[in-house]
C-alpha cells in the first residue's frame, strides 16, 4: 500500500503540488534548483537577493509578486529559507523533493497501460 494513503501525507503532497501548480511558482522552483542546487545554499543575503532576482528575470512579474511566490513555495515545504544573523541561506528542501519523487513514481507504468488501450 502506498505511503500516500494517510491524510497528513496526502495533505502535504497536495500542498506541494498546489504550490507547483502555478506556472510562475513552478518556474521559480526549477530555477532555484538550478541557481542554488538541491541541498546547497546561495549564501549571503546579497547572493540570495541576486538569486531571487534572477529567478524572476524574464517572468515579467513585480518583485513583490516574486516574493509572494517564494513565500508560497516555502510555506508548502518545497524550499527552506534560514536567516543566521545577516546571512540568509536558501535552498530546495531535499525531503520534499524525495516525497514528490516517490509520489510521481506511482505513475510509472501508467503510460504503458494507456498506450495499449
Amino acid at each position: 500500500m502506498s505511503k500516500f494513503r494517510n491524510k497528513p501525507t496526502l495533505d502535504r503532497a497536495a500542498a506541494m503540488l498546489k504550490a507547483l501548480g502555478h506556472p510562475h511558482r513552478l518556474s521559480i522552483f526549477l530555477r532555484l534548483v538550478d541557481c542554488c542546487g538541491a541541498g546547497r545554499c546561495c549564501g549571503t543575503e546579497a547572493e540570495y537577493a541576486a538569486c531571487v532576482g534572477d529567478l524572476g528575470a524574464d517572468l515579467d512579474i513585480a518583485p513583490s509578486t516574486l516574493s509572494h511566490h517564494v513565500k508560497e513555495l516555502r510555506q508548502a515545504g518545497l524550499i527552506r529559507v534560514e536567516r543566521n544573523g545577516q546571512r540568509v541561506e536558501c535552498g530546495v528542501d531535499l525531503q520534499a523533493v524525495a516525497e514528490l519523487r516517490t509520489l510521481l513514481h506511482q505513475f510509472d507504468g501508467v503510460s504503458a497501460v494507456a498506450a495499449k488501450d
